[in-house]
């Protein structure tokens, strides 16, 4: 990085930036809402994870889907390091 380049570190996102994952749609065959939740688990911070699931429901998407596999959002990231408050948010959403 330049030194009159100022590495930016978890900046506030809004409403409407988070939202855009709500309109991400997969090249292959995996089914939307999972398509979806893949995309904002790997590209949002917790908190704005959070947010999106908000969005994400009230916009009808499916938290339980599941690729040809079977496998559904937890069981694709479960072995990743920093998945598990991921897992409790979506657990969360399923839940409430």
């Amino acid at each position: 990085m330049r030194k009159d380049k100022k590495q930016v570190i978890g900046e506030e996102i809004g409403d409407d930036a988070i939202k855009l994952f709500l309109s991400v749609e997969p090249a292959d065959d995996t089914p939307p809402s999972l398509h979806k939740l893949v995309k904002a688990y790997r590209s949002l911070r917790i908190d704005d994870f959070e947010r999106f699931l908000t969005f994400f429901k009230d916009a009808g998407f499916d938290l339980h889907a599941k690729d040809a596999q079977g496998q559904d959002f937890v069981a694709l990231i479960k072995d990743q390091r920093l998945a598990e408050p991921y897992i409790d948010a979506i657990n969360a959403a399923k839940a409430g």
